[in-house]
């Protein structure tokens, strides 16, 4: 048994304790050096005996793993193409890209280091920063459980393809329609002899959601059916989506009945999610490897064959071509700096609750770089992916890409399923994808509901933290519950409603700007440089420093403000949503938006002292202390933090 006879050193700076056996030596501090690519920290002595930290790692490359599951995700394959394809391809591209660089890498690497320093997740680590601005935490949890409980509802419907896919014939491949429908569609330009050759000698096929309006082009055939009707025309797969996943009504004035197939879906989601995070995030480290590297052998395969559908080049071509003129207006810059800030999870919690889990001196600036890096890559290939097929839809159907389908949250389900169906073996590749899918979904859900149980854990750790596992049960079920009204008929309309108003946009952006003004001004960057230093080894740049200060604020500002004064309303394809709707939207950007200025507020008002004292008092750091190392008593082991709290 191991003696508690250990040697203990208080760091006033970051107000931490830092506790080492008597045969460990110290070290001087290593000397600054420029903090590029290819700098590297200090080596160590590789037989010194870290310090048990507070981080719960099984080693260095689950924290990476982590972050590319997290941030790697949904985002990328689901909402990447449909904002790219709403803001007109090329354009979009350009706006996003520009926010990656001045945005995107600087403040994903800025919560990270922050988290890994402090040792504290995303609800109380910018009220150490600056109390005075802790309602940033509080908007951050707001947002981050608005997003969980729309977030599941995609998983649900990745599930219900799953179940969908076990079959000889996938249910999107053919559309039902009657030779008499089909004869008054296209005329009399068709014999009945070719309508039946179209639909393989039958006077029926396909499955009953399907409209007349429905169209499928066998490969069989010699003249192409899509030259004789109209662009009001719709795919199998669309229609599948539409009338048979989600039975959408005309608008959100009608709700409809609920979706019995899609409750159990949800259900299922949310026992998924639960069972991975109930025994904490920093525990699933394995898991989080299959999580992040399994999809991209999908979706290279898709990619492949993508690229070699006919019509994929004029897909791509819009993929890649700008609108310039789309250049002066917010909308493409707010989609594109909001796409980052929702890819990158940036604002959400997430990322200092994973930060905390390193050992202190882990070079979490490399696996910052190496993870946006990954996930700008996969979003670009998830993009030729969608563009390739829906060039090809586009051929199909006799109409322009722009317009071959609505734009909306469903796009992933219409054109990655048209891909399977032109892939040997259907149904084996698409349970496959959307087992894929399934991960994409799974991997950052887990990690965003963990953000948001850390965080409440952080703020109330002694009443909460002895029930972590009920509390999280409850949290779980409390998510669900609020889920179920966008899985009736109506739900899509909520759904897109929710998407829009509560963790991207103006909101996302607001808390964002206030986290970095927090962090880079009060706190100030020159002691967040100090952090990084003693952490590393390497000092920040000019270039980060730069962006962390002005930058990345400037850009958040002028992007909001536009936004602001060229306000549209939200339409779902060609429905436009009432007046009422968008001020319920609004309602929801303001629960999390309205808790900073509340609690500036609160904080001058409640702290003893004049006003002008206590807004002084909380622009100033109050790093909570963190020991980092702990003796029980009734063994004599040192054991780390992490063994008897989750953060």
């Amino acid at each position: 048994m191991t003696n508690c006879k250990k040697k203990v050193l208080y760091d006033a700076m970051s107000n931490k304790v830092y506790v080492w056996d008597d045969h460990m030596q110290i070290t001087a501090p290593p000397e600054k050096k420029p903090f590029i690519l290819s700098g590297k920290p200090e080596e160590k002595n590789p037989d010194r005996n870290e310090e048990e930290e507070r981080g719960g790692w099984g080693n260095k490359l689950d924290f990476l793993m982590s972050c590319i599951s997290l941030s790697v995700g949904l985002g990328n394959v689901w909402r990447f193409p449909y904002l790219c394809y709403k803001n007109g391809g090329g354009t979009f591209l350009i706006t996003y890209h520009i926010a990656m660089f001045i945005c995107g890498i600087p403040l994903f690497f800025q919560e990270v280091a922050i988290g890994q320093y402090l040792g504290s997740g995303g609800m109380t680590f910018v009220g150490q920063l600056c109390p005075i601005l802790k309602g940033v935490g509080y908007a951050t949890m707001t947002i981050v459980f608005l997003l969980d409980v729309y977030y599941c509802v995609i998983i649900a419907w990745t599930l219900f393809y799953i179940f969908s896919s076990f079959s000889s014939t996938l249910p999107w491949s053919e559309c039902e329609m009657l030779l008499s429908d089909m004869r008054t569609s296209l005329g009399d330009t068709m014999s009945t002899r070719q309508i039946r050759s179209v639909n393989n000698h039958s006077s029926t096929i396909g499955q009953w959601w399907n409209s007349q309006n429905c169209l499928v082009k066998d490969n069989t055939t010699t003249f192409n059916v899509s030259s004789l009707i109209s662009r009001n025309s719709s795919s199998a797969v669309e229609e599948f989506f539409d009338r048979r996943v989600l039975s959408i009504t005309s608008g959100l004035e009608e709700l409809g009945g609920m979706q019995w197939h899609l409750f159990i879906a949800l259900c299922v989601g949310w026992i998924m999610v639960y069972g991975i995070i109930r025994k904490g995030l920093h525990q699933s480290g394995k898991i989080m490897w299959f999580t992040a590297l399994f999809p991209y052998i999908i979706l290279l395969i898709m990619l492949v064959r993508a690229v070699t559908l006919e019509g994929a080049g004029t897909g791509l071509l819009y993929y890649i071509t700008p609108q310039w003129e789309a250049l002066l207006t917010p909308g493409p810059w707010m989609d594109g700096a909001s796409q980052i800030f929702f890819a990158y999870s940036i604002g959400c919690g997430a990322l200092p609750a994973l930060g905390s889990y390193n050992k202190f001196h882990h070079n979490s600036y490399k696996d910052a770089v190496i993870t946006c890096v990954v996930n700008t890559l996969t979003s670009v290939i998830a993009g030729i992916v969608t563009f390739s097929i829906l060039g090809h839809l586009a051929l199909e159907q006799n109409t322009e890409v722009g317009s071959v389908v609505n734009s909306g949250p469903g796009l992933v389900f219409i054109t990655y399923p048209q891909v399977v169906l032109r892939l040997p073996g259907s149904s084996f590749w698409a349970v496959i994808f959307f087992f894929m899918l399934l991960l994409l979904g799974i991997d950052s859900e887990f990690c965003l509901v963990e953000s948001f149980i850390t965080g409440i854990l952080d703020n109330w750790s002694q009443s909460l933290r002895p029930h972590r596992h009920l509390f999280t049960l409850a949290v779980c079920v409390v998510m669900f519950l609020l889920g179920i009204p966008m899985i009736t008929q109506g739900g899509m309309y909520i759904f897109q409603l929710m998407d829009y108003y509560s963790a991207s946009g103006m909101s996302l952006l607001w808390v964002c700007f206030f986290q970095t003004i927090a962090i880079s001004w009060f706190f100030g960057v020159d002691r967040l440089g100090d952090c990084i230093e003693k952490m590393m080894g390497i000092r920040p740049g000019l270039f980060w420093r730069i962006s962390w200060k002005y930058i990345a604020p400037l850009v958040m500002a002028v992007i909001f403000i536009s936004q602001c004064f060229e306000y549209q309303r939200l339409r779902y394809g060609s429905y436009e949503y009432p007046l009422w709707a968008d001020i319920i939207g609004l309602g929801i950007s303001c629960s999390s938006m309205l808790w900073i200025p509340v609690y500036i507020i609160y904080y001058v008002f409640s702290q003893p002292g004049s006003l002008l004292q206590n807004f002084k008092k909380g622009l100033k750091s109050n790093i909570a202390q963190r020991k980092v190392s702990v003796c029980d008593k009734s063994t004599g082991e040192l054991l780390s933090q992490s063994q008897n709290n989750i953060v």
